[in-house]
């Protein structure tokens, strides 16, 4: 039996603090960590309880981990167990982060940290591809899905914008199911046959002045649209902010992603690492705020509504189709990062070193990240 007991907001508060502090390796990790202490060890809720306030955080676009700490606040303590739970496990990685952005502004020239970050960079490549491989065997469950992921990758590859990627991908998986709905996506509709494909248009590179103003609304229009993976995060940054905005380089990013997997907590602090590069502390704060805030408010509108939206035949169509997309997404970007990220002989070997580590034997990807920044200072 669960405890039907209301959770004081200290207790919210501390608990959330110490699992922001202490998560490393993921959502995956994150999610587990949380099952383990409100499940087995506080009772809070019961398993199925748990799967519940799960399964609601993977049919909203967003931060899946963050939103499920903001999910379990909110069945404790009301809106106000909300606001503490979120913001308690956003905020240690927020200022973790905000020190290395720091840190990194200052003294990135510095061998030492440029050490770190060559061998950080190869091994943080293979962690996004093991996120992939484990992802892909759980997502496309079908030929039809398949065939979504194919024509995502392909329509990505020539161009095409990321939110209008996801959006077909969910439209086209969503319609074929409610049309054929007894033949479990049997039928081979082609993409291009979808109205909304009609409307997809080849982006072009502009150079945009940077300001606070837009670097929130970029971080919002993120935190408000994508679904899947932290990971498919990389794919937005790379496509408006290195390549249409001109606003960070290559290398920035990777350096971006690197500090957000050696970090714990959300990999969504991304956000707080680019908003201080950008824009000093100010557009640190002005980047968390934007991407975390549709979280809130997500979860405040769709949690008394959760058991409606699990048995939804079509918004789980919708959300097959969006994950099929947001893989497709994901293969592109990490391909397009790993041509920067694996330059020379020791980075293909600790490449290839991680990745039968991680494949073969599970080991957490941060001691792995560790590993690879050890070997990153011995060479430099």
């Amino acid at each position: 039996m669960a405890d039907t007991t209301p959770t004081s907001l200290w207790t919210l508060c501390l608990l959330f603090l110490r699992l922001g502090t202490t998560a490393f390796g993921g959502p995956a990790a994150h999610i587990a960590m949380m099952e383990d202490e409100v499940v087995r060890r506080r009772r809070w809720m019961t398993r199925d309880e748990f799967l519940d306030l799960l399964g609601a955080a993977n049919l909203i676009p967003g931060p899946n981990s963050t939103e499920l700490a903001i999910h379990i606040g909110n069945r404790r303590a009301g809106w106000q167990g909300l606001l503490v739970a979120g913001t308690s496990f956003i905020l240690p990685a927020m200022l973790i982060v905000m020190a290395f952005a720091w840190a990194y502004v200052r003294y990135g020239s510095l061998p030492q940290v440029a050490g770190v970050l060559y061998g950080v960079k190869p091994v943080i490549i293979v962690i996004v591809l093991q996120a992939l491989w484990s992802l892909g065997r759980t997502a496309v469950k079908t030929t039809f899905l398949a065939f979504v992921a194919v024509a995502s990758l392909a329509l990505t590859l020539f161009g095409v914008h990321e939110l209008l990627v996801l959006l077909a991908a969910g439209v086209v998986v969503g319609a074929t199911r409610l049309t054929w709905r007894g033949l479990k996506y049997r039928s081979f509709l082609p993409v291009s046959a979808s109205p909304m494909a009609l409307l997809l248009q080849t982006s072009t590179a502009v150079t945009a002045p940077f300001g606070l103003w837009p670097l929130f609304l970029f971080f919002f229009k993120v935190g408000a649209v994508l679904y899947g993976s932290g990971y498919v995060l990389l794919a937005f940054i790379r496509a408006d902010l290195v390549e249409r905005w001109h606003w960070l380089t290559e290398t920035q990013l990777l350096d971006a992603i690197a500090v957000g997997q050696v970090t714990p907590g959300p990999v969504f602090t991304t956000a707080t690492f680019i908003g201080y590069v950008l824009g000093g502390t100010r557009g640190a704060l002005v980047g968390t705020l934007g991407i975390f805030l549709p979280a809130f408010f997500f979860v405040a509108v769709s949690g008394p509504l959760v058991p409606r939206i699990r048995k939804s035949l079509i918004a789980g169509a919708f959300l097959d189709g969006v994950n099929v997309a947001a893989l497709a997404l994901m293969l592109v970007v990490t391909y397009q990062l790993g041509r920067a990220a694996i330059v020379d002989v020791m980075t293909i070997a600790l490449a290839l070193t991680s990745a039968v580590i991680l494949f073969r034997f599970h080991v957490n990807s941060a001691w792995l990240i560790l590993g690879g920044a050890l070997v990153g200072l011995l060479l430099h």
